[in-house]
């Protein structure tokens, strides 16, 4: 899973995963096909639809060209995808319950 960097929790994400559509930053020389087996395989989900998009670059006196674009990746209804952050915050509490 090179291409993926990784998901991205933003209000419009929080908006889009109530339709079963997931938001991922991903490495942008990788290819839509790509990223759909990648997807599939490691979270065991079957995609149906991908749009991607580059983020606007700020402006700098240097050049600066962006390394990622943004996916949204809608997958078939009935199957999910376990947000991440809830994960992270039941290991936080499981290390604060043992102290």
């Amino acid at each position: 899973m090179d291409g993926i960097k990784y998901a991205v929790f933003t209000e419009k994400g929080n908006r889009l995963r109530k339709k079963n559509q997931y938001t991922f930053n991903v490495e942008s020389g990788s290819t839509r096909t790509e990223i759909k087996h990648w997807i599939e395989l490691f979270f065991g989900v079957k995609v149906i639809a991908m749009n991607s998009h580059r983020l606007p670059v700020k402006r700098r006196r240097v050049k600066h060209t962006m390394n990622f674009r943004r996916m949204i990746i809608t997958i078939q209804p009935g199957y999910s995808i376990l947000p991440l952050k809830s994960s992270l915050k039941e290991k936080n509490f499981n290390q604060n319950k043992n102290t």
